[in-house]
């Protein structure tokens, strides 16, 4: 037991160490050129945890793996949970069945594309194709890491989602904006282009980036059906569970009846998105400016210690991440990742324009 008396003062200097990594990740994705490219403290966080991995790791006490364990597993799930404070249902109900019916096709279709694609085309194991799909299907590096305690996988796995999810996100950051200013998707007015945007595009930071860029319909709409995504991860989620659950049980790798896997923490998300919506209703509604703005500065602060357990659970994810593990993978993950980006810009550009026309 890490918290055992024991291996307390290891686990806790452990978690200290992640949360040192964790608080140089914020400060440089802080820096206003990095904040521009829409590199979040998380990202900032894997590589910094990855470059400790390769180069320092040896010199670390091992009693701190326990704490680093910890920070990767444990203040993940927590950290998860109150993600649901970024989300309103309001929010949802605003972009209407456009925003919602674009969020649900592309999550599902990407997700099923890019599982498919990654085992049965380019021959990844089952955890890393599911990662890479769930990255680019849903939120980004936060649903990478939603999805692994699913999955139980190992952490260069998810490692290795990540950087395809910074890769074509960022490539998507730029180019999107080009091809909507040349004219190429045709049809689209700014609403219409921050439906697709946020329907397709990877991390939050770089959808507010894009959206915001086109004003406040486009900025707007972005932002709405990107919340959209993210909150069906919960969803998603337990269909996963108990997906992977019926699987172990038709390949005979477990005996008896089906072990349901619910991942609570997904569950308890939805929740916390539900005390949120309340929340700001309530206040909007029924209590003064005063208390309104407290409720509202209460949120921003959990906002942003829950920004920064993800990033030290994106370092500690790093830091179990060696280059050694890497090795047989080939290009696979880039084939992966760059068919659900094709799929994501082209696929997504007729299902908006149809989505948008029908209802």
């Amino acid at each position: 037991m890490p918290f055992s008396p024991a291996k307390r003062k290891d686990t806790l200097s452990g978690i200290f160490f992640v949360a040192i990594f964790a608080a140089a990740a914020t400060m440089i994705a802080d820096i206003s050129f990095i904040k521009n490219l829409g590199i979040s403290p998380l990202v900032v966080g894997i590589v910094l945890g990855i470059f400790y991995a390769n180069t320092l790791h040896s010199k670390t006490p091992t009693g701190w793996e326990g704490g680093i364990t910890f920070s990767g597993k444990k203040i993940l799930r927590f950290a998860i949970v109150f993600y649901g404070f970024r989300i309103t249902f309001q929010q949802i109900a605003e972009v209407g069945m456009e925003g919602f019916m674009v969020s649900l096709i592309m999550l599902s279709t990407t997700f099923i594309l890019g599982t498919y694609l990654g085992q049965k085309i380019f021959k990844m194991d089952r955890d890393t194709s599911m990662l890479t799909a769930s990255g680019a299907s849903v939120c980004g590096a936060a649903a990478v890491l939603a999805t692994e305690p699913v999955l139980k996988s190992e952490e260069h796995k998810a490692a290795i989602a990540v950087s395809m999810v910074v890769l074509f996100g960022t490539i998507a950051m730029f180019l999107y904006p080009a091809l909507y200013s040349a004219g190429v998707f045709a049809g689209m007015d700014d609403r219409t282009f921050g439906i697709f945007v946020g329907g397709t595009i990877h991390e939050v930071a770089q959808v507010v980036a894009v959206g915001g860029a086109y004003g406040k319909d486009a900025a707007d709409a972005a932002v709405i059906v990107k919340m959209t995504r993210v909150i069906m991860i919960a969803p998603m989620l337990i269909i996963l569970g108990i997906y992977l659950s019926y699987a172990a049980k038709k390949s005979g790798s477990v005996g008896g009846g089906v072990k349901l896997v619910i991942p609570w923490f997904a569950v308890y998300f939805i929740g916390m998105a539900g005390v949120n919506s309340l929340l700001t209703q309530y206040s909007a509604a029924h209590v003064g400016e005063t208390v309104s703005t407290l409720i509202t500065s209460v949120v921003e602060n959990i906002n942003l210690i829950d920004t920064f357990l993800l990033t030290m659970a994106m370092t500690a994810l790093g830091m179990g991440t060696r280059f050694a593990k890497f090795k047989g993978l080939g290009l696979a993950p880039l084939y992966t990742a760059g068919a659900m980006f094709a799929w994501l810009l082209i696929g997504g550009y007729f299902i908006t324009m149809w989505v948008v026309a029908t209802f």
